[in-house]
């Protein structure tokens, strides 16, 4: 099903919702209008997790990848963001062979599952994930699916699409499509965004 931008916010609250789809189709611009939507509805920011693992954006090859819940709402820094040392890697697009893909996803695995532990000893009632296959390059669907459910409000992206694919990485990006593909049977708001 496409997401349909036309709706109200009000319409996702109480519910588990996943945008998926190609780089540049809005998703995490979506999801920071969600919760531009919240705190301007006055929901207490502190009861809004935000979770952010996408990488700052940048451009490779041409290519425009990343971007963060602030970079579209600033006031986003009022809430409850879980954050962790140093940055996320895109690691198909940062790598220059196998060892390095692998290696760059193992650190952003480290990152991200860090603080949905963080989240998950201390949920709220919302909960945001802007990026969520960089999680899910390593890191278990069923530990990221158990998490989302200690949330009430659910609100988040993920990447599916070829356009970041490289020669060596057919095998990251088929693990990664399947388990997109899991994680959008297992919500039932799951929207396309191409």
């Amino acid at each position: 099903m496409e997401f349909d931008n036309s709706k109200s916010f009000s319409e996702y609250i109480n519910q588990h919702t996943l945008l998926y789809g190609e780089t540049n189709t809005k998703k995490t611009y979506y999801t920071a209008l969600f919760v531009q939507f919240l705190v301007e509805s006055n929901f207490n920011p502190l009861n809004i997790t935000i979770l952010d693992f996408a990488p700052k954006i940048i451009t490779i090859n041409g290519l425009k990848v990343g971007g963060r819940i602030e970079d579209f709402y600033e006031k986003s820094n009022a809430c409850r963001n879980l954050y962790f040392k140093g940055e996320i890697v895109p690691p198909r697009l940062s790598s220059t062979n196998l060892k390095e893909l692998r290696e760059n996803a193992r650190n952003n695995y480290s990152k991200t599952h860090q603080i949905l532990e963080e989240y998950a000893q201390n949920p709220t009632s919302v909960l945001i994930i802007n990026d969520i296959s960089i999680y899910l390059h390593l890191g278990k669907l069923k530990y990221l699916l158990k998490t989302i459910k200690k949330a009430r409000t659910f609100f988040g992206n993920t990447y599916y699409g070829t356009s970041i694919n490289r020669n060596f990485t057919y095998e990251f990006s088929l693990k990664e499509k399947k388990l997109i593909e899991a994680l959008v049977d297992k919500i039932d708001g799951s929207y396309s965004t191409d």
